[in-house]
């Protein structure tokens, strides 16, 4: 059983309802339920079309890849950025922005939401909203949380901070050691259909040293795949949610 639904299960049991309520929202997790049940949530959108999203950026050691690899191929992303990574890049974040690439947070800093109260979760967000919408002029409306767990006190800020929570409906698993772009296009194209919205990380922050390579040497074949499928490739702007 996951650290989330453990938690979910033993505070009903226990008889902690406050608890409960604040960590109910982790049955988003879940993605085939999500996907189905929640496909807002869940990134889904124009059925010829697939969102391509990074998180985990900016790197100056790793981001400018993916931005070369992207204006290679003529394609645009939605790059979820840490605010405490975007205050350490700032040059880096601007690139972003001026590649034409759109730009959503993913908090402050990658820590669990079920282990942050409302104050600290809307902090979280707001710092590092402030911050990227200071470096590009324009404040960002989209969030993902870290792990991809929500929590009541997260809608809750995102609500009052404008921001609309989007996950993904496949994702590479490229933030592993054992990852190869191999992997990670066979782990994607799996659960690719039209309409999705692929997770990539375009930083290893978080990840195994240097995993970000599997994502990047997946990419070109992940583009391809969708064009052999006759899908678009862009943002979640572009994405119909």
């Amino acid at each position: 059983m996951s650290t989330p639904v453990r938690l979910l299960r033993t505070a009903a049991l226990a008889g902690l309802p406050a608890l409960a309520l604040h960590a109910a929202p982790v049955i988003s997790t879940f993605g085939p339920l999500r996907n189905r049940v929640m496909p807002r949530l869940a990134g889904r959108g124009r059925a010829d079309h697939v969102a391509l999203t990074f998180d985990d950026g900016p790197d100056p050691l790793s981001t400018p890849f993916f931005l070369r690899a992207l204006d290679e191929r003529g394609v645009r992303a939605t790059f979820f950025l840490l605010g405490c990574q975007a205050r350490r890049s700032p040059g880096l974040v601007r690139e972003i922005a001026a590649a034409g690439h759109e730009i959503g947070i993913h908090g402050w800093l990658h820590r669990p939401l079920l282990l942050r109260g409302p104050r600290a979760t809307h902090d979280d967000f707001a710092r590092a909203r402030d911050t990227v919408g200071a470096l590009t002029g324009q404040v960002p409306r989209l969030f993902r949380p870290p792990y991809g767990v929500m929590s009541t006190a997260a809608h809750l800020a995102a609500r009052r901070l404008g921001l609309t929570p989007v996950l993904w409906t496949c994702w590479g698993e490229d933030w592993t050691a054992r990852a190869t772009p191999d992997s990670v296009h066979r782990t994607v194209v799996r659960d690719l259909a039209g309409g999705g919205t692929i997770l990539l990380h375009d930083s290893d922050c978080t990840s195994a040293p240097g995993a970000w390579r599997s994502a990047l040497g997946a990419l070109p074949r992940l583009l391809d795949s969708c064009d052999q499928r006759g899908l678009a490739v862009g943002p979640l702007r572009e994405h119909g949610i």
